[in-house]
């Protein structure tokens, strides 16, 4: 399933920095996918994508679908940004448990008629920005 895309009218503040291990997931995203590595051996996923499974460390590690959907575990909205950030401020950021067990720290976005709050739903969009693509979660109405 495809991530939605939001088109945003701006570069992106601070472009994520791609290694070889992270490659395949913006790579994915700039397609609307979601995904990250997933360990052969104990089944778990991580995020952000790992070379090494952080749960029982073996290196048989594969790539797989994240879910699209979770809750707000936490959030906070940001008006004091640090420089680089202070032209999008006020901003909201959150962590997010998606519903296949993993956790997130992403960008929040907000519209008038959902104001966010703990144990929210959300869905994953992809931010496509005029240079390249981030992600944040989209709070949904209950």
């Amino acid at each position: 399933m495809m991530l939605k895309t939001v088109d945003m009218a701006a570069a992106r503040a601070y472009p994520p920095r791609v290694s070889k291990a992270t490659e395949p997931f913006w790579s994915a995203l700039a397609q609307g996918r979601w995904i990250t590595t997933g360990c052969c051996d104990c089944g778990k996923q991580s995020f952000p994508p790992q070379i090494i499974c952080p749960h029982c460390w073996s290196d048989s590690l594969e790539w797989t679908e994240l879910s699209q959907r979770g809750v707000i575990y936490s959030w906070t909205r940001v008006h004091a940004a640090p420089t680089i950030f202070a032209a999008e401020a006020p901003y909201s950021v959150c962590i997010v448990d998606l519903d296949c067990g993993v956790r997130i720290a992403c960008k929040l976005l907000e519209t008038e008629a959902v104001a966010p709050s703990v144990g929210m739903p959300v869905e994953m969009v992809r931010l496509r920005y005029e240079d390249g693509d981030l992600f944040a979660a989209r709070a949904l109405q209950r």
